[in-house]
Parts: structure tokens; sequence; C-alpha cells
């Protein structure tokens, strides 16, 4: 859900008539950066931002977590459907390949056989896309080309040194809003490897703010301190009312404080 801050900064950007020569995206960022780099106009920013406001927000319901268990007893290693997945990415995608795309774009996987990311700038784009996404533990690996593929954040999250090895002089990071919020040790056992991997994102992303070239200009557009909340109450209706509000919120938030950034800037 915290990807919907990522629409707002691009609707901001799209105001303000920013046009990108590439795009990079990592995990939901592929997503966001797929959609834009198809459209890359106010009026493809307001097609996504639909998307997120009427995606299928009763998967979050009592019966679909009844159905995620069962996949993970069925297989032991993750709760949702790869193939079910990609069937609703490829309902929702604007074309079927990245070389389709109107921007150049690429997006960034983790490979399992090699340890090292994979960037992909061609091929089909729900593979691709699907296997940036792939957390471990909701999605199985993504198998392309023989090779099995996890979630891009883990190898590359923030992926300023990719676009300086493009060429990139101006970038705009279009993050979630983790960075603007302070890590705490964990309290809970869910909490320990999310704690984990932030410290080693953010590492990777402090490593790379060190290490760069001089004649860059880099922008971390802001969310404008919005975030999503925990839900704990199985009210299906009531909880999808409050996670399209919530989304709504994240959107309009990062929109107005990246908007308030860029005229500043």
């Amino acid at each position: 859900m915290l990807g919907a801050h990522e629409v707002g900064m691009l609707r901001a950007l799209a105001e303000r008539e920013v046009r990108p020569d590439v795009i990079l995206g990592t995990s939901v960022g592929a997503i966001n950066g797929a959609f834009f780099a198809a459209e890359p106009t106010l009026g493809g920013v307001e097609r996504l931002s639909e998307l997120w406001r009427t995606s299928d927000w009763s998967e979050r319901s009592p019966g679909a977590a009844l159905r995620r268990l069962t996949t993970l007893a069925r297989t032991g290693t993750h709760l949702e459907s790869l193939s079910e997945m990609r069937d609703r990415l490829l309902a929702l995608l604007p074309v079927q390949r990245v070389e389709d795309l109107q921007v150049p774009f690429q997006c960034v996987a983790a490979s399992i056989e090699r340890a090292a990311e994979h960037w992909f700038d061609s091929g089909r784009l729900a593979d691709v896309v699907l296997a940036s996404c792939a957390v471990p533990g909701i999605l199985p690996p993504v198998r392309i080309d023989g090779e099995h593929f996890i979630d891009g954040g883990i190898v590359n999250s923030i992926p300023v040194s990719r676009a300086v090895a493009l060429g990139a002089r101006t970038i705009y990071v279009l993050q979630v809003g983790r960075l603007e919020q302070s890590l705490k040790p964990p309290r809970r056992p869910w909490e320990v490897g999310l704690v984990a991997f932030e410290v080693a994102r953010r590492h990777r992303f402090a490593h790379d703010l060190h290490n760069l070239p001089g004649g860059v200009e880099l922008h971390v557009l802001p969310t404008g301190g919005s975030a999503a909340p925990a839900y704990n109450d199985l009210s299906g209706q009531l909880r999808v009312r409050r996670m399209i509000r919530t989304v709504q919120r994240q959107i309009d938030s990062a929109y107005e404080a990246s908007l308030r950034y860029l005229e500043a800037s």
C-alpha cells in the first residue's frame, strides 16, 4: 500500500512537466514505473491513480486470508499464487513487452542462482515486473530463462547507482516513505526481518549517495509524512473502506509535499 505515495509523486512531476529519459523500478516501483513508462503524461497518472483507488481490496478479507493460508500449507514457502498474480498483471498492464513502452524502462530483481541483481530492459512485461515484486514468503521465485528471481528490493531498493551508470545527470527518487521514518529495535517476531532488511537497504542508499559523482543532481521526493496504518479488525467492508481512504490520503499527501518541493527547487 505504501506504493501509493509514488503515484502522488508522479502526478506532481507530470504537472511540472518533468519528462523522464529512463525509468527504473524496484518492487512496487516496477509496477508504477511500468504504467508511467507506458503513458508518461498527467492523463497516464490519473489512470494509474484510478487503478490504485479501485484495486480489489476485498483481497484483504478473511476469506482471502484463509485462501492464503491454504496456499502456504500446500507449498510450504509462499502465500500467493504466481499464476493468479500474473493473470491480474496481464489484465492491467497496458502493453505486453518492455520494448513496447513509450519511455525506456528497466526493473531489477534478485537472481537466486547468481546471488546478484539483474536488470531487465526487455522481455514480457508482466513476467519481469512480477520478478521484481516477488517478495519472499508472499510469492514464489519467478523463473525466467531458467533462472529464478525474487524481489529486487533485496539487492537494490533505491537504484541511484543504476541511474548514474546509465548516464543520468538529474535523478528523481520516488520512495515509499520508509526513508522518512527513523528505525527502532524490533519488538515483535515479524519485525525482526523487516528491521534487518530496512537497515540493509538504507545502508546501500547512503553508500550510493556518498559515492554520487560530481555534476549529478539528486532529488528525493517527500511523502508528506503519510503512512499506512495497520488494520486488525476483520470487518471486510469496513476494512475495504479504510484502505481506500488510506490509498487516497497517501496519493494526496505525496502529491502536495512533492509539488511544494519541486516549486522550491
